[in-house]
């Protein structure tokens, strides 16, 4: 479990490093049930019950680590216990309760991460982690209609650089302008999930993105924002970027054993 949350800790350095976390910006909520000790499953609650606003049967008895409310990443990042908390669901399935470490309440969009979580549980999914985040190349994108048609920025990102199939061969979604923390964002953001993407891009706000674990999350985003700063350096430069064709990434599909 301890090194779960220096893995979050990491990964909340690199988000400030990279600006993609100005302020309080952003989320990191990790499903830890797997790794947590005797010690925790036998404590009291330090603080709580509390409402979570939605009843989750899939996540029962199962323990977060979460960002905490207001919380800056680069002070997670410093000190990843004064600035999240674990959370553990109740039997009710529609609160939780704070086990550890200070009474540091989660995230305002606990219920959105939590609804993505039991949607995972429930499909059976490996992942673990999802992080919410402002890359500035993505969010740009999301400013121009052409790249919110459906998979128009998955096909210009995978042919900047032949890295960015091989590493997100399941390209990005894209959820239309919804209100932050909203319960239509989370539904929006369900279905895109359920559509087979990883990572998706929220119009004019950020990405949100899963996998098996913090850093795989971070990993992905990294790469498809690297994509967006090849394609606006090229624009800047005074050109359109060629991209690579077609037939090249049926190529890498076929070297690598991608999806088509």
């Amino acid at each position: 479990m301890l090194k779960e949350i220096e893995q979050v800790a990491e990964v909340a350095g690199y988000l400030w490093q990279k600006g993609w976390a100005e302020r309080n910006g952003g989320n990191i909520t990790v499903n830890i049930t797997g790794s947590v000790g005797p010690d925790i499953r036998k404590a009291a609650a330090i603080a709580g019950p509390f409402e979570i606003g939605l009843t989750l049967p899939e996540i029962k008895g199962c323990y977060f680590y979460c960002k905490g409310t207001g919380k800056r990443m680069r002070d997670l990042a410093r000190d990843p216990m004064d600035n999240g908390s674990i959370i553990r669901i109740t039997d009710d399935c529609a609160h939780y309760e704070i086990v550890a470490d200070r009474p540091v309440m989660p995230t305002s969009e606990l219920p959105s991460h939590l609804a993505v979580h039991a949607h995972l549980i429930a499909k059976g999914s490996p992942y673990k982690a999802s992080l919410h985040t402002h890359p500035i190349e993505l969010v740009a994108l999301t400013h121009c209609k052409k790249w919110l048609e459906k998979d128009a920025a998955t096909r210009m990102l995978w042919s900047m650089i032949p890295e960015t199939k091989a590493f997100c061969p399941r390209g990005v979604g894209v959820v239309p302008y919804q209100m932050p923390g909203s319960v239509t964002l989370s539904n929006a953001t369900i279905k895109a999930l359920d559509d087979d993407y990883d990572v998706v891009m929220w119009e004019k706000h950020g990405v949100f993105a899963v996998d098996v674990d913090i850093m795989s999350a971070f990993d992905q985003v990294d790469v498809l924002n690297k994509s967006a700063l090849i394609y606006i350096a090229s624009r800047n430069m005074g050109f359109e970027p060629e991209g690579m064709t077609d037939a090249q990434m049926k190529e890498m599909s076929e070297a690598f054993h991608l999806p088509k």
